[in-house]
């Protein structure tokens, strides 16, 4: 699925008038829920998207991202490849993969509603492919001499 820009919660989108109330009762997903909704995504993993998880997963870590983290004191980061984070949008209810430069900071807010097996496909897919479509949003990775 290509991403989207969308900032608001998920009922909001239907109705941008209750934005504001959907925000207040929003609370952020606890830890022992993202470790569910890990291992269910785990069950479903092909054996070479499972490689690759265990290869890339680390322990879950609140990683910050402005401005629509902050009512939740930041994302859920569950994985890091290169300067890429995988990552849990618990307003969006869907992992992510966003580019970093600051170790504890996402740079790109989105709201994709994938499962993390799809996370983990997509990266594959660059590894096997070269491509991916979050390049197309992003500058050119530098390389150093």
């Amino acid at each position: 699925m290509l991403t989207c820009h969308c900032y608001s919660a998920p009922h909001a989108r239907q109705n941008r008038n209750i934005r504001h109330l959907d925000m207040v009762e929003w609370e952020p997903i606890s830890i022992d829920a993202l470790r569910a909704r890990i291992e269910q995504g785990c069950a479903r993993m092909t054996p070479a998207q499972l490689r690759l998880w265990e290869a890339i997963r680390i322990e879950p870590e609140k990683w910050q991202q402005h401005p629509y983290g902050e009512q939740g004191n930041g994302f859920w980061a569950v994985g890091l490849i290169g300067r890429t984070v995988v990552w849990f949008n618990d307003i969006e209810d869907g992992f992510n993969r966003s580019r970093f430069t600051e170790y504890g900071t996402i740079e790109q807010y989105w709201c994709n509603h994938d499962e993390l097996e799809m996370s983990v496909q997509y990266i594959l897919n660059a590894l096997e492919r070269g491509s991916d479509l979050m390049r197309l949003v992003w500058e050119p990775a530098r390389v150093k001499p």
